[in-house]
């Protein structure tokens, strides 16, 4: 299988509208039309990855980290990166991260990471991005229209909610004249031709409107079809960093030892009563201080994340918000199974894919 087809069903999960406006992350290095039989899938590109993939003889690295974060001027062996680039070139390994985007994303990081600690009733901790949505409008000859709703529906058009091929319509006479030039489905040149038409009304989300509009005009008869699209303000589907919900009520001590368990992790740094009976539970993946406020107004009792800094706490204890530190690679390196069982799903070729789960940043609590 092509490398650019196993990015695009990355993409498709992981849309690049996602990612945020500081990040960089993406198709990094390689030739897009590599066939790819062996994948390696880390959270971290670094020289034991690079060592793991030459000795498996992989074809493509995906990580959530970005090797390529900051922007750089030369590729060279003089410096560590420069180095490490230089040898992924050389042994034609693909290099494919996604990071922003793998957190906001529906059942990426932070999904994964609530769903894991059996949170319920889950928010968006931060809004980051809210997709629009538009009303799309076509008229249709009536004998076509079953084939036109099928088309939209199945190009992603009409979903509220859990509903899909939701369209609304309402039968009428179209006019229209042919005239030089034209090669009309129905009428004849010069002649005003009315035919029993049905408006299709149905509502598409922005990243889908291209596709759904070029199956709309291939599934339409007409050499030119009459369609309307209008902005809408109703709610799209928001997207946005960490995760908010509820537990059955335990005493603070009880939901870390779940929290040690479910993460495999030995030691956790808890800025709180440890005896405090808590229900509302915040989580972000990877480094969420940023959130502590957030955390505080949606009257979380506990917000777990990675990163932690002294007046991290400070603030925490101040809002009488419970922190935990559960690390930076702990709290992300769950999404690593997620991506090969996404990959799995949608991939039908015969492709290895292996997880390598070790920190780039190891350290010993002593």
């Amino acid at each position: 299988m092509k490398a650019i087809d196993i990015i695009n069903i990355m993409n498709k999960w992981v849309p690049p509208y996602l990612i945020d406006s500081w990040d960089s992350t993406g198709f990094q290095i390689g030739d897009p039309n590599k066939e790819v039989a062996k994948i390696l899938i880390s959270l971290d590109l670094d020289r034991e990855t690079f060592k793991k993939a030459k000795k498996e003889n992989i074809d493509m690295i995906i990580t959530h980290h970005p090797l390529l974060f900051k922007p750089v001027d030369k590729i060279t062996t003089e410096d560590y990166k420069g180095k490490l680039m230089y040898d992924l070139i050389k042994e034609d390994i693909i290099v494919y991260n996604a990071h922003s985007n793998l957190d906001l994303a529906i059942g990426g990081v932070n999904d994964t990471l609530a769903n894991i600690l059996d949170l319920s009733d889950l928010e968006i901790l931060e809004k980051s991005y809210e997709e629009k949505l538009y009303k799309l409008v076509v008229f249709v000859p009536r004998t076509y229209a079953d084939k036109l709703r099928k088309a939209l529906g199945e190009s992603g058009a009409g979903w509220i909610g859990n509903y899909s091929h939701c369209t609304y319509n309402i039968d009428g006479i179209g006019t229209f004249m042919p005239r030089e030039g034209t090669n009309p489905f129905i009428g004849s040149l010069n002649e005003i031709e009315k035919v029993e038409e049905t408006r299709v009304e149905t509502i598409v989300e922005e990243s889908k409107l291209n596709r759904v509009l070029k199956e709309m005009l291939k599934a339409h008869p007409y050499e030119e079809v009459a369609y309307d699209i209008y902005p809408l303000y109703n709610d799209g589907i928001q997207y946005g960093y960490g995760r908010i919900g509820n537990i059955e009520e335990m005493p603070l001590y009880k939901f870390l030892d779940k929290v040690k368990k479910k993460l495999r992790v030995d030691k956790l740094r808890v800025y709180g009563d440890l005896e405090k009976e808590i229900r509302r539970i915040a989580v972000c993946g990877g480094s969420g201080s940023d959130f502590i406020e957030s955390a505080s107004k949606k009257d979380a009792d506990v917000y777990l994340t990675g990163d932690i800094k002294y007046h991290d706490g400070q603030l925490a204890k101040e809002l009488g918000l419970i922190l935990v530190d559960g690390g930076h690679f702990h709290t992300e390196k769950i999404i690593l199974p997620v991506i090969k069982e996404k990959l799995q799903e949608n991939i039908k070729e015969d492709i290895e894919m292996i997880l390598h789960e070790k920190s780039t940043a190891p350290f010993s609590i002593y």
